[in-house]
């Protein structure tokens, strides 16, 4: 395990270190030893989760370089045990492609789907420039940018979102916690050992911020191979049901039932505000004997028996106060991600490619600023990440989200002694 990164992770270790700053004061310190170490020293202590661990115990400045397209000028500095890192500024992206303030807006719009040929249209450059833009982001850690100042979320929801690549039908293994879409992986078949290497980037990337995280609980469809890939990713898991599918499955099948269906979805809600266990299992029973009553017969009496049968699923979610029985939460994500999918005319190309592009999606849709109302009703928090972590590390959304992709969104620990 390389400088204490996961063994298993969808991209080479990053050398660069993003830190916020303006471009003014940049240029007018990087030329002086004294000022850049000094510069330095004061993020470290205001930001020390963006270093490595070693870097605590002394650097030096090592070689100078320009980033030729920017004609910007760039440090290396040299820790103690010889490893180097790229300090890098956050109005740059990476491999100083761009200034941050020229492809801000059309990163903000390809979060709705824009085309690249429409952004190259509108903002110059060519469409392969901005389709890789995007898929660059794809290479840092999703939970390590994400969770940066915040506890990795105890509960969790995970399910699939189903997807096409050349007409070959994928599945999108989509990990929510926090509001923040924290994994997303392509599966070519929902079977067990494909879901399992697809979320097991999560775990890995979960488990490079917290090398003993175990999350308590996580929400699932009645899927199987779902509920067996997170039991073996995480043993001692909790796996609660979603309680809204058993609903649609009934109103899906009760739309015609008129009057009647109202006072059906109105008697199923009512037993899953219940308060306690036994008052739920007690509003399941009347629920049950109000349907025999009604005489319900065919699908939808078979949908709400169903319902009523796994009542021991239902009841294992007041255990875990903190978990989500319904998949709200993960809705509000993948509804979005269908969005942008269909009108992106699906996944094509090479797998490694639309896993970055997947990846680089989700933390657009983590970063990229809400409707200034839903920031409002947020404690004037702009994105689901600064909600999560309390912070933001610069006002710009896109500078905030490389500098928090500072070291790819890992965490570089020195290695423990035996």
């Amino acid at each position: 395990m390389a400088d204490g990164l996961a063994k298993r992770s969808p991209t080479r270790i990053s050398r660069t270190i993003c830190l916020p700053i303006g471009e003014e004061e940049y240029r007018s310190i990087v030329a002086t030893p004294q000022s850049f170490r000094s510069w330095l020293w004061a993020c470290f202590e205001r930001f020390p989760e963006l270093f490595p661990e070693k870097f605590a115990k002394g650097f030096e400045l090592a070689d100078r370089r320009t980033a030729k397209k920017l004609q910007l000028p760039l440090r290396r500095i040299q820790l103690r045990d010889g490893a180097r890192f790229t300090i890098r500024p956050s109005f740059v992206t990476p491999y100083c492609a761009a200034r941050t303030d020229e492809v801000e807006n059309p990163l903000f719009l390809r979060k709705f789907a824009v085309p690249f040929w429409a952004l190259a249209k509108v903002f110059g450059r060519n469409p392969m420039f901005w389709f890789r833009l995007e898929c660059q982001l794809g290479r840092h850690s999703i939970v390590g940018t994400t969770v940066r100042q915040a506890e990795l979320p105890e509960h969790l929801l995970a399910d699939e979102h189903h997807q096409t690549c050349d007409g070959d039908k994928v599945y999108v293994a989509t990990t929510v916690g926090g509001g923040c879409l924290l994994g997303v992986g392509v599966a070519e078949s929902a079977g067990t050992e494909d879901l399992l290497a697809a979320y097991q980037t999560f775990a890995d990337e979960a488990r490079n911020v917290n090398p003993d995280y175990t999350p308590k609980t996580v929400n699932t469809d009645g899927w199987k191979s779902t509920q067996a890939a997170w039991l073996r990713l995480f043993p001692l898991i909790v796996v609660l049901r979603c309680f809204l599918h058993a609903w649609l499955k009934i109103r899906d099948r009760a739309k015609n039932l008129k009057d009647l269906f109202a006072e059906l979805s109105r008697r199923v809600w009512n037993a899953y505000h219940a308060p306690n266990k036994r008052s739920f299992a007690q509003r399941l029973r009347h629920l049950s004997k109000w349907a025999d009553q009604q005489d319900l017969k065919g699908v939808v009496g078979e949908a709400v028996k169903d319902l009523c049968a796994k009542k021991p699923l239902w009841l294992t979610a007041y255990d875990h106060p903190g978990g989500h029985r319904t998949s709200n939460m993960l809705d509000r994500l993948m509804r979005p991600m269908h969005r942008y999918f269909f009108d992106g005319q699906h996944l094509h190309g090479k797998r490694t490619t639309n896993e970055r592009h997947v990846r680089g999606w989700a933390l657009l849709c983590n970063f990229t600023p809400w409707n200034p109302a839903t920031a409002k009703a947020n404690d004037g928090w702009r994105s689901p990440a600064e909600r999560l972590n309390q912070h933001r590390y610069h006002d710009s959304w896109l500078q905030n989200l490389l500098t928090s992709a500072s070291l790819g969104g890992y965490r570089i620990r020195a290695p423990q002694n035996p």
